[in-house]
Protein backbone atom coordinates (compact mmCIF):
# COMPACT_ATOMS: atom_id res chain seq x y z
CA UNK A 1 0.00 0.00 0.00
CA UNK A 2 2.87 2.37 0.73
CA UNK A 3 4.26 1.86 -2.78
CA UNK A 4 0.92 3.03 -4.18
CA UNK A 5 1.15 6.39 -2.38
CA UNK A 6 2.31 8.38 -5.42
CA UNK A 7 0.65 11.14 -7.50
CA UNK A 8 -2.08 9.92 -9.89
CA UNK A 9 -1.17 9.25 -13.56
CA UNK A 10 -2.60 12.61 -14.69
CA UNK A 11 0.20 14.32 -12.78
CA UNK A 12 3.11 11.99 -13.66
CA UNK A 13 4.78 14.58 -15.87
CA UNK A 14 3.74 17.73 -14.02
CA UNK A 15 6.38 19.91 -12.40
CA UNK A 16 6.59 23.47 -11.13
CA UNK A 17 7.77 24.46 -14.61
CA UNK A 18 4.57 23.13 -16.23
CA UNK A 19 2.27 25.11 -13.92
CA UNK A 20 1.07 28.22 -15.73
CA UNK A 21 0.16 30.94 -13.22
CA UNK A 22 -2.57 33.36 -14.20
CA UNK A 23 -0.89 36.80 -14.50
CA UNK A 24 -4.05 38.33 -13.02
CA UNK A 25 -3.65 36.22 -9.86
CA UNK A 26 -0.25 36.93 -8.24
CA UNK A 27 -0.99 34.44 -5.45
CA UNK A 28 -0.47 31.61 -7.96
CA UNK A 29 3.13 32.57 -8.77
CA UNK A 30 3.73 33.19 -5.06
CA UNK A 31 2.52 29.67 -4.27
CA UNK A 32 4.99 28.18 -6.76
CA UNK A 33 7.84 30.13 -5.15
CA UNK A 34 6.84 29.03 -1.63
CA UNK A 35 6.66 25.37 -2.59
CA UNK A 36 9.98 25.50 -4.44
CA UNK A 37 11.48 26.94 -1.25
CA UNK A 38 9.90 24.17 0.81
CA UNK A 39 11.30 21.49 -1.49
CA UNK A 40 14.74 23.08 -1.12
CA UNK A 41 14.36 23.08 2.68
CA UNK A 42 13.56 19.38 2.63
CA UNK A 43 16.53 18.63 0.37
CA UNK A 44 18.99 20.64 2.44
CA UNK A 45 17.91 19.00 5.70
CA UNK A 46 19.90 15.88 4.85
CA UNK A 47 18.95 12.32 5.80
CA UNK A 48 19.88 8.89 4.57
CA UNK A 49 16.66 8.18 2.70
CA UNK A 50 15.55 5.36 5.00
CA UNK A 51 13.05 5.11 7.79
CA UNK A 52 14.29 6.67 11.02
CA UNK A 53 17.26 8.21 9.16
CA UNK A 54 19.23 11.37 9.75
CA UNK A 55 16.42 13.71 8.68
CA UNK A 56 14.09 12.27 11.29
CA UNK A 57 16.73 12.50 14.00
CA UNK A 58 17.67 16.04 13.02
CA UNK A 59 14.18 17.41 13.44
CA UNK A 60 12.73 15.07 16.07
CA UNK A 61 11.51 16.75 19.24
CA UNK A 62 13.37 15.93 22.40
CA UNK A 63 17.02 14.99 22.91
CA UNK A 64 17.94 18.53 22.00
CA UNK A 65 16.66 18.23 18.42
CA UNK A 66 14.76 20.99 16.62
CA UNK A 67 11.00 20.79 16.01
CA UNK A 68 9.79 19.60 12.63
CA UNK A 69 9.51 22.30 9.94
CA UNK A 70 6.01 23.67 9.68
CA UNK A 71 3.96 22.16 6.90
CA UNK A 72 2.44 23.92 3.89
CA UNK A 73 -1.32 24.01 3.40
CA UNK A 74 -2.64 25.05 -0.03
CA UNK A 75 -6.05 26.66 0.28
CA UNK A 76 -8.13 27.72 -2.70
CA UNK A 77 -11.16 27.03 -4.81
CA UNK A 78 -11.44 24.04 -7.10
CA UNK A 79 -9.55 24.20 -10.37
CA UNK A 80 -6.75 26.61 -9.37
CA UNK A 81 -4.06 23.93 -9.69
CA UNK A 82 -3.58 22.85 -6.07
CA UNK A 83 -3.12 19.16 -6.89
CA UNK A 84 -0.72 20.07 -9.72
CA UNK A 85 1.40 22.05 -7.26
CA UNK A 86 1.25 19.36 -4.58
CA UNK A 87 2.36 16.75 -7.11
CA UNK A 88 5.15 19.08 -8.26
CA UNK A 89 6.35 19.40 -4.67
CA UNK A 90 6.35 15.61 -4.34
CA UNK A 91 8.38 15.22 -7.53
CA UNK A 92 10.90 17.82 -6.31
CA UNK A 93 11.27 16.45 -2.78
CA UNK A 94 13.87 13.86 -1.75
CA UNK A 95 13.02 10.22 -1.03
CA UNK A 96 11.37 8.61 0.83
CA UNK A 97 8.05 10.40 0.33
CA UNK A 98 4.34 9.65 0.06
CA UNK A 99 1.43 11.24 -1.82
CA UNK A 100 -2.17 10.30 -1.13
CA UNK A 101 -5.64 11.70 -0.86
CA UNK A 102 -7.11 12.19 2.57
CA UNK A 103 -9.30 9.12 1.96
CA UNK A 104 -6.32 7.00 0.94
CA UNK A 105 -4.41 7.91 4.10
CA UNK A 106 -7.35 7.16 6.39
CA UNK A 107 -7.75 3.85 4.55
CA UNK A 108 -4.05 3.17 5.19
CA UNK A 109 -4.62 3.63 8.91
CA UNK A 110 -7.61 1.30 8.70
CA UNK A 111 -5.57 -1.38 6.94
CA UNK A 112 -2.31 -1.17 8.92
CA UNK A 113 -3.49 0.19 12.25
CA UNK A 114 -2.58 3.56 13.74
CA UNK A 115 0.74 2.64 15.38
CA UNK A 116 1.88 0.71 12.32
CA UNK A 117 1.04 3.66 10.04
CA UNK A 118 3.05 6.04 12.22
CA UNK A 119 5.95 3.58 12.24
CA UNK A 120 5.80 3.22 8.45
CA UNK A 121 5.70 6.96 7.71
CA UNK A 122 7.80 8.52 10.47
CA UNK A 123 11.05 8.10 8.54
CA UNK A 124 9.66 9.80 5.42
CA UNK A 125 10.97 13.16 4.29
CA UNK A 126 7.56 14.34 3.04
CA UNK A 127 3.92 13.26 3.24
CA UNK A 128 1.49 15.01 0.85
CA UNK A 129 -2.24 14.92 1.58
CA UNK A 130 -4.56 15.89 -1.26
CA UNK A 131 -8.23 16.89 -0.85
CA UNK A 132 -8.03 17.35 2.91
CA UNK A 133 -11.62 17.39 4.15
CA UNK A 134 -12.93 16.27 7.54
CA UNK A 135 -16.38 14.75 7.31
CA UNK A 136 -16.82 13.35 10.79
CA UNK A 137 -15.40 13.75 14.32
CA UNK A 138 -13.55 10.43 14.19
CA UNK A 139 -11.52 11.57 11.19
CA UNK A 140 -10.77 14.86 12.96
CA UNK A 141 -9.20 13.18 15.98
CA UNK A 142 -7.46 10.52 13.86
CA UNK A 143 -5.80 12.93 11.45
CA UNK A 144 -4.89 15.48 14.12
CA UNK A 145 -3.14 12.77 16.11
CA UNK A 146 -1.44 11.21 13.08
CA UNK A 147 -0.05 14.52 11.81
CA UNK A 148 1.11 15.46 15.29
CA UNK A 149 3.06 12.22 15.57
CA UNK A 150 4.56 12.59 12.10
CA UNK A 151 5.54 16.22 12.67
CA UNK A 152 7.19 15.29 15.97
CA UNK A 153 9.17 12.66 14.06
CA UNK A 154 10.46 15.33 11.67
CA UNK A 155 8.26 14.54 8.66
CA UNK A 156 7.54 17.39 6.25
CA UNK A 157 3.81 17.85 5.62
CA UNK A 158 1.93 19.40 2.72
CA UNK A 159 -1.82 19.40 2.06
CA UNK A 160 -4.49 20.82 -0.23
CA UNK A 161 -8.07 21.70 0.57
CA UNK A 162 -10.94 23.99 -0.37
CA UNK A 163 -11.31 24.91 3.31
CA UNK A 164 -9.03 26.77 5.69
CA UNK A 165 -7.63 24.51 8.46
CA UNK A 166 -9.57 26.26 11.21
CA UNK A 167 -12.86 25.75 9.37
CA UNK A 168 -12.50 22.03 8.62
CA UNK A 169 -15.70 20.14 9.40
CA UNK A 170 -17.77 23.33 9.32
CA UNK A 171 -21.37 22.64 8.35
CA UNK A 172 -20.86 18.86 8.48
CA UNK A 173 -20.70 18.04 12.18
CA UNK A 174 -20.51 19.84 15.52
CA UNK A 175 -17.07 21.25 14.82
CA UNK A 176 -17.18 23.43 17.94
CA UNK A 177 -16.92 20.24 20.02
CA UNK A 178 -13.62 19.41 18.35
CA UNK A 179 -11.99 22.82 18.21
CA UNK A 180 -8.89 21.63 20.05
CA UNK A 181 -8.22 18.90 17.49
CA UNK A 182 -9.00 21.23 14.59
CA UNK A 183 -6.68 23.87 16.04
CA UNK A 184 -3.93 21.25 16.32
CA UNK A 185 -4.25 20.69 12.59
CA UNK A 186 -4.19 24.42 11.85
CA UNK A 187 -1.08 24.89 13.97
CA UNK A 188 0.82 22.32 11.90
CA UNK A 189 0.68 24.37 8.70
CA UNK A 190 1.50 27.68 7.09
CA UNK A 191 -1.47 28.53 4.87
CA UNK A 192 -0.73 29.44 1.25
CA UNK A 193 -3.86 30.84 -0.40
CA UNK A 194 -4.24 30.41 -4.16
CA UNK A 195 -6.79 32.67 -5.82
CA UNK A 196 -8.25 32.32 -9.29
CA UNK A 197 -10.97 30.84 -11.41
CA UNK A 198 -11.31 27.16 -12.30
CA UNK A 199 -8.72 26.59 -15.04
CA UNK A 200 -10.77 23.68 -16.38
CA UNK A 201 -13.40 26.18 -17.52
CA UNK A 202 -11.22 29.18 -18.27
CA UNK A 203 -12.06 30.51 -21.72
CA UNK A 204 -14.17 27.48 -22.62
CA UNK A 205 -17.83 27.04 -23.49
CA UNK A 206 -20.15 25.31 -21.00
CA UNK A 207 -20.16 21.54 -20.64
CA UNK A 208 -20.83 19.65 -23.88
CA UNK A 209 -24.53 18.90 -24.34
CA UNK A 210 -25.68 15.40 -23.33
CA UNK A 211 -25.41 12.70 -25.96
CA UNK A 212 -28.09 10.21 -26.90
CA UNK A 213 -27.87 6.68 -25.48
CA UNK A 214 -26.82 5.45 -28.91
CA UNK A 215 -24.06 8.06 -29.17
CA UNK A 216 -22.72 7.08 -25.74
CA UNK A 217 -22.54 3.42 -26.77
CA UNK A 218 -20.82 4.31 -30.04
CA UNK A 219 -18.17 6.54 -28.46
CA UNK A 220 -17.10 4.33 -25.56
CA UNK A 221 -13.89 2.57 -26.55
CA UNK A 222 -13.37 -1.21 -26.64
CA UNK A 223 -11.57 -1.00 -23.29
CA UNK A 224 -14.31 1.21 -21.84
CA UNK A 225 -17.33 0.71 -19.59
CA UNK A 226 -20.86 1.66 -20.68
CA UNK A 227 -23.69 1.36 -18.15
CA UNK A 228 -27.01 2.82 -17.13
CA UNK A 229 -26.39 5.56 -14.57
CA UNK A 230 -28.65 3.92 -11.97
CA UNK A 231 -26.72 0.66 -12.35
CA UNK A 232 -23.50 2.56 -11.68
CA UNK A 233 -24.79 4.14 -8.47
CA UNK A 234 -26.18 0.81 -7.25
CA UNK A 235 -22.88 -0.96 -7.90
CA UNK A 236 -20.87 1.74 -6.12
CA UNK A 237 -22.87 1.00 -2.97
CA UNK A 238 -21.44 -2.56 -2.95
CA UNK A 239 -17.77 -1.49 -3.20
CA UNK A 240 -15.74 0.36 -0.59
CA UNK A 241 -14.60 3.76 -1.94
CA UNK A 242 -10.99 2.75 -1.36
CA UNK A 243 -11.46 0.19 -4.16
CA UNK A 244 -12.81 2.61 -6.77
CA UNK A 245 -9.32 3.05 -8.14
CA UNK A 246 -9.09 -0.69 -8.76
CA UNK A 247 -12.46 -0.62 -10.55
CA UNK A 248 -10.91 1.64 -13.19
CA UNK A 249 -7.73 -0.35 -13.81
CA UNK A 250 -7.26 -0.68 -17.57
CA UNK A 251 -10.43 1.30 -18.37
CA UNK A 252 -10.02 3.62 -21.36
CA UNK A 253 -13.34 5.48 -21.25
CA UNK A 254 -16.65 5.55 -19.38
CA UNK A 255 -20.21 5.95 -20.64
CA UNK A 256 -23.22 6.75 -18.48
CA UNK A 257 -26.69 6.46 -19.99
CA UNK A 258 -29.64 8.19 -18.36
CA UNK A 259 -27.84 10.58 -16.02
CA UNK A 260 -30.22 12.34 -13.65
CA UNK A 261 -29.86 14.58 -10.57
CA UNK A 262 -28.91 12.79 -7.36
CA UNK A 263 -30.54 13.82 -4.09
CA UNK A 264 -29.30 11.10 -1.74
CA UNK A 265 -26.18 12.30 0.07
CA UNK A 266 -24.54 8.88 0.38
CA UNK A 267 -24.97 8.23 -3.35
CA UNK A 268 -23.62 11.70 -4.10
CA UNK A 269 -20.52 11.27 -1.95
CA UNK A 270 -19.71 7.96 -3.66
CA UNK A 271 -19.96 9.73 -7.01
CA UNK A 272 -17.55 12.39 -5.74
CA UNK A 273 -14.94 9.72 -5.01
CA UNK A 274 -15.54 8.09 -8.40
CA UNK A 275 -15.20 11.46 -10.15
CA UNK A 276 -11.87 12.03 -8.42
CA UNK A 277 -10.56 8.63 -9.50
CA UNK A 278 -11.78 9.15 -13.09
CA UNK A 279 -10.00 12.51 -13.15
CA UNK A 280 -6.82 11.10 -11.60
CA UNK A 281 -6.66 8.52 -14.37
CA UNK A 282 -7.63 10.96 -17.15
CA UNK A 283 -10.56 8.79 -18.33
CA UNK A 284 -12.95 10.49 -20.80
CA UNK A 285 -16.63 10.48 -19.83
CA UNK A 286 -19.59 10.28 -22.22
CA UNK A 287 -23.09 10.81 -20.85
CA UNK A 288 -26.74 10.98 -21.87
CA UNK A 289 -29.70 12.30 -19.93
CA UNK A 290 -29.26 15.42 -17.81
CA UNK A 291 -26.15 17.60 -18.22
CA UNK A 292 -23.33 16.68 -15.84
CA UNK A 293 -23.60 20.16 -14.37
CA UNK A 294 -26.97 19.05 -12.95
CA UNK A 295 -25.65 15.85 -11.41
CA UNK A 296 -26.42 16.99 -7.85
CA UNK A 297 -29.65 18.62 -6.69
CA UNK A 298 -29.63 22.31 -5.64
CA UNK A 299 -30.15 21.25 -2.03
CA UNK A 300 -26.92 19.23 -2.06
CA UNK A 301 -25.03 21.99 -3.87
CA UNK A 302 -25.98 24.38 -1.06
CA UNK A 303 -25.19 22.01 1.83
CA UNK A 304 -22.14 21.23 3.95
CA UNK A 305 -20.48 19.13 1.24
CA UNK A 306 -21.04 21.66 -1.54
CA UNK A 307 -17.30 22.12 -2.21
CA UNK A 308 -16.94 18.40 -2.86
CA UNK A 309 -19.87 18.47 -5.27
CA UNK A 310 -18.57 21.52 -7.12
CA UNK A 311 -15.19 19.81 -7.49
CA UNK A 312 -16.83 16.65 -8.84
CA UNK A 313 -18.91 18.61 -11.37
CA UNK A 314 -15.83 20.57 -12.44
CA UNK A 315 -13.78 17.43 -12.98
CA UNK A 316 -16.52 15.46 -14.74
CA UNK A 317 -17.19 18.41 -17.03
CA UNK A 318 -13.50 18.56 -17.91
CA UNK A 319 -13.51 14.83 -18.70
CA UNK A 320 -16.61 15.25 -20.86
CA UNK A 321 -14.82 18.01 -22.78
CA UNK A 322 -11.83 15.74 -23.28
CA UNK A 323 -14.18 13.08 -24.59
CA UNK A 324 -15.61 15.63 -27.02
CA UNK A 325 -12.12 16.55 -28.19
CA UNK A 326 -11.87 19.95 -26.44
CA UNK A 327 -8.63 20.95 -24.75
CA UNK A 328 -8.68 22.96 -21.53
CA UNK A 329 -6.26 25.87 -21.40
CA UNK A 330 -4.80 25.95 -17.94
CA UNK A 331 -2.56 24.26 -15.43
CA UNK A 332 -2.53 20.63 -16.44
Amino acid sequence: MLRELVPPPRFDAERFSTYRPDPAQPSQAAAVQRLEEYAAELASAGGNGSGGGGFGRLFRRGSGGRAAPKGVYLDGGFGVGKTHLLASLWHAAPEPKAFGTFVELTNLVGALGFSETVEALQGYRLVCIDEFELDDPGDTVLMATLLTRLAEAGVGLAATSNTLPGALGEGRFAAEDFLREIQKLADRFDVVTIDGEDYRHRGLAPSPPPLSDEEVSARVTDDGLCDRFDDVTQHLATVHPSRYHALLDGVGSVGWQGVHPVSDQMVALRLVVLADRLYDNDIPVYASGHPLGELFTPELMEGGYRKKYFRAVSRLTALAREGAGEVAHGMG
